[in-house]
């Protein structure tokens, strides 16, 4: 059974001997208790600024993509430089909170009128200064950024980061994965269930637990339960971020 906000909350209050809510005390809670669901929602938004890219902040799969691949697909036009990296954001507030730049995959598998042998391969991330340096004048001979030159190699981020773009500019229709990452939604009612696996719930209720500390001047106790947050941030980091083994790789661009 999923932890709940109310179970996070009365884990907390049990650990500062306080008394504890139930379903219909919940909304109205005031005082420390008020407190305590607050700092919990802190908590929680302090661990997805921290890592945001944990695998329980992935965002829902966008472009009927493969999870081999990522979890959005865009598919590149002819002579079409740059896209929209969320589909249908209007505004910063609602794009993906995080990309993976280092994982944008290129292919042709499921583009219509494409066959074997297909188009498969990683796009190196490359900033826009080392672009406008090496390659920014082969590609804009014309100075329109809307020249098709052929296969993409790079993926570039818009200087407002709302936006990929693709060098070479693409000559055909291609699939561009990548892995896209959002912000956790504010736990609410009593019955939500905290977006990460109950294994981490202490990782919450350790910085909660900090907060309160904190406002009560109790620096000592404050600082033990920091220490907590921080080995709970460690251990989810070491199991579920980039948890494969360090091998050797050659990550220099060349032009």
């Amino acid at each position: 059974m999923a932890t709940t906000y109310l179970n996070l909350t009365n884990e907390v209050l049990r650990e500062i001997n306080e008394i504890q809510l139930t379903s219909g005390t919940f909304t109205g809670a005031i005082g420390i208790q008020a407190f305590v669901k607050e700092a919990i929602n802190r908590s929680l938004f302090d661990i997805a600024n921290e890592e945001p890219q944990l695998p329980f902040f992935a965002a829902a799969a966008s472009g009927g993509t493969d999870p081999f691949y990522g979890n959005v697909t865009v598919a590149s036009v002819a002579g079409q430089r740059w896209y929209t990296l969320k589909s249908g954001s209007s505004s910063i507030t609602t794009d993906y909170s995080s990309i993976d730049w280092d994982d944008f995959y290129l292919t042709t598998i499921n583009v219509s009128g494409e066959s074997a042998p297909f188009v498969s391969r990683s796009l190196h991330y490359l900033g826009l200064t080392d672009w406008r340096r090496h390659l920014r004048d082969s590609e804009n001979a014309d100075d329109a950024d809307t020249q098709a030159y052929g296969e993409p190699r790079y993926v570039l981020r818009s200087p407002d980061h709302r936006k990929f773009g693709l060098s070479p500019i693409p000559d055909k229709v291609y699939n561009v994965h990548f892995y896209a990452y959002s912000t956790p939604t504010a736990l609410s009612s009593h019955s939500d269930a905290m977006v990460l696996p109950d294994q981490y719930g202490p990782v919450i209720t350790a910085k909660t637990r900090y907060y309160v500390h904190q406002f009560k001047e109790q620096l000592q106790q404050a600082a033990f339960a920091m220490d907590d947050y921080k080995k709970g941030m460690r251990h989810m980091k070491n199991n579920l971020v980039n948890p494969d083994p360090v091998r050797m790789t050659d990550d220099r661009t060349y032009f």
